[in-house]
């Protein structure tokens, strides 16, 4: 790999390695190789690790909140080359047309995003599911169901959400479809690995032997841009002091600078990008007052905006099999290591077979109350491709085993019905989910400690075991199962579930939007931030408004619409 060289200056400085930054720098590389690119990253470089191929996560630890029941939750970034494609959960979730129109910006639309998004991708699903004008088949990104998808379970799952109302849509990415779940392709390669964007972009042509003009330098954390003026010449940075060993000389912990000819690109992230932003003068001048930082350039709006999806997890305990969930390699019975050296195919599975996206009756809207209504009339209502709920089954306990009580064997399975507000606003997806899954030939009952604490004679209390009669099979046997009834009480609990539960899905992003500089916006549709010179935004923190959809794919659509953007101002065909 060509890596960075001390004293050596380059055209186009990456501030931050994330999802964005390996695009952008990958296509840049390719297009024009005189043009000389570093990509810097505070974590360390993910090549051909199997912690990252095989996915894994990182996390940081947040304040506790008031609100939040005084929990104290995880606001997840990606913390290695690569970013948050580097950990994700891989699902092929892609947002909605409308979203992209919702930006207000030109250039930034459905008619011109979706070109991107097809740019980007390598589908390998079965063809007559596909709108094939909405998808893209030649791109470095490869989208499959996974090297192990047990078809049983979801097969299950659709029937049970069939017998609700709930139908199944085969194609639930294709920019306008709502209201209904499906099979859930992957961000997963045809031989089993993760699809992150340092494996897709950058590493083929750091291989390659022909694109010496692409360097790296990782466990390398950028302190600010450093300025004449207003033109951004460089940055500065530090070692990541994480990856410092004790006893090495302090001198590794010296700033240093790098010498950027035409382009400084700030890409760390929604929640590096702000911070990297206002040590380099650029921010809020009140907020900066007393600091001995040199305003370049007030913007109020960096910092801003910050916007993220709220999480869910209820759990139910399941009668799947040992190769039907990842608990197995959760819990260590099916040892990981063993596993790599088998190729078990399950380790090509993200264990997310099923998503949805879903809206709410004007039934439903009305028991939510007056509060609810009003944000519903103003963001949803006329606005009929826009779902207020995403959903993901997730095979397998998202937590502790060791925290429940599995019996003697420990040998218990489980699906973890995921659900997330992609605008956001309150959960309501509870219900809906908890009504589903009961409905399940698979379903033995609720995890205690992944569920509302209902009081005793509640009509809401939970099931102590499978629900199904012999012959349950049809939709008509299982619309029989009443949904569930609560009351004021029982709503009050699952309320306070919420509070008590209710995570990030470490989907940070707009917090140097893009908008008008007068409606707080940090850059413009070139991705300039305002009034500086040689110094662009690319990443997650450019979004001004949220989406329905996991971000990986916006991360991925920002990068290759930077490159485009960069390059046409070298000349260059991206």
């Amino acid at each position: 790999m060509s890596t960075y060289e001390d004293g050596l200056e380059y055209d186009i400085i990456f501030a931050g390695g994330g999802t964005s930054a390996c695009v952008a720098a990958g296509r840049l590389a390719k297009a024009g190789p005189n043009l000389t690119i570093l990509i810097i990253e505070r974590g360390r470089n993910n090549l051909n690790d199997p912690i990252i191929t095989n996915p894994n996560a990182i996390f940081y630890q947040a304040e506790s909140e008031p609100a939040l029941n005084g929990q104290a939750r995880i606001v997840a970034a990606g913390g290695v080359l690569g970013g948050g494609s580097s950990i994700n959960a891989m699902m092929y979730a892609r947002a909605q047309g409308v979203d992209f129109d919702s930006f207000r910006t030109d250039g930034w639309d459905s008619k011109n995003l979706v070109e991107y998004v097809k740019k980007l991708e390598t589908v390998h699903l079965d063809d007559q599911l596909l709108e094939k004008s909405t998808h893209g088949f030649s791109g470095p990104v490869n989208v499959t169901f996974g090297t192990h998808a047990p078809k049983g379970p979801q097969d299950d799952f659709l029937v049970a959400a069939e017998s609700y109302g709930i139908p199944e849509i085969h194609d639930l990415q294709d920019f306008k479809a709502i209201g209904g779940f499906n099979r859930s392709a992957k961000f997963i390669g045809l031989d089993g690995k993760r699809q992150d964007a340092v494996h897709c972009y950058v590493n083929p042509l750091m291989a390659d032997g022909n694109h010496q003009n692409l360097h790296t330098l990782a466990e390398s954390k950028v302190s600010r841009v450093i300025f004449e003026g207003n033109h951004a010449f460089g940055v500065e940075y530090k070692p990541e002091k994480t990856f410092l060993q004790q006893g090495t000389s302090l001198t590794k912990g010296i700033a240093k600078t790098i010498k950027a000819r035409k382009l400084v690109v700030v890409s760390a992230g929604a929640l590096g990008t702000p911070s990297i932003l206002e040590r380099s003068g650029v921010g809020n001048k009140e907020l900066q007052a007393g600091v001995d930082i040199l305003l370049v350039s007030n913007l109020p709006g960096v910092g801003e905006n910050y916007q993220d999806h709220h999480f869910l997890l209820p759990t139910y305990k399941t009668s799947l099999g040992a190769d039907e969930t990842l608990d197995g390699l959760i819990t260590g019975r099916r040892d990981f290591v063993k596993a790599l050296g088998e190729r078990d195919s399950i380790l090509g599975w993200n264990g997310i077979d099923i998503g949805g996206k879903l809206r709410m009756t004007n039934e439903e809207v009305a028991t939510l109350g007056p509060e609810f209504k009003t944000m519903w009339d103003k963001d949803f209502a006329n606005c009929p491709k826009r779902p207020i709920m995403l959903m993901g089954v997730i095979a397998g306990l998202m937590g502790d085993h060791k925290m429940l009580d599995e019996g003697p064997d420990g040998v218990q399975q489980y699906v973890t019905m995921a659900s997330y507000t992609p605008y956001p606003y309150p959960l309501w997806a509870y219900k809906k989910g908890r009504d589903i899954y009961r409905r399940t030939n698979a379903f033995e009952g609720e995890v205690a400690t992944g569920h509302p604490k209902f009081r005793e004679g509640s009509r809401a209390a939970l099931s102590e075991g499978p629900l199904k009669t012999s012959g349950f099979c049809s939709v008509k046997d299982r619309s029989r199962i009443p949904p569930v009834e609560y009351d004021e009480e029982d709503n009050r609990a699952i309320e306070d579930f919420v509070r008590a539960n209710v995570q990030t899905t470490w989907h940070s992003l707009g917090t140097c939007k893009m908008a008008p500089r007068d409606e707080g916006g940090v850059v413009d549709k070139y991705l300039n931030v305002y009034g500086t010179r040689g110094l662009k935004c690319a990443d997650l923190s450019i979004i001004p408004e949220n989406i329905g959809a996991n971000t990986n794919n916006m991360a991925l659509i920002v990068g290759e619409k930077a490159a485009d953007i960069i390059g046409k101002v070298f000349g260059l065909v991206v």
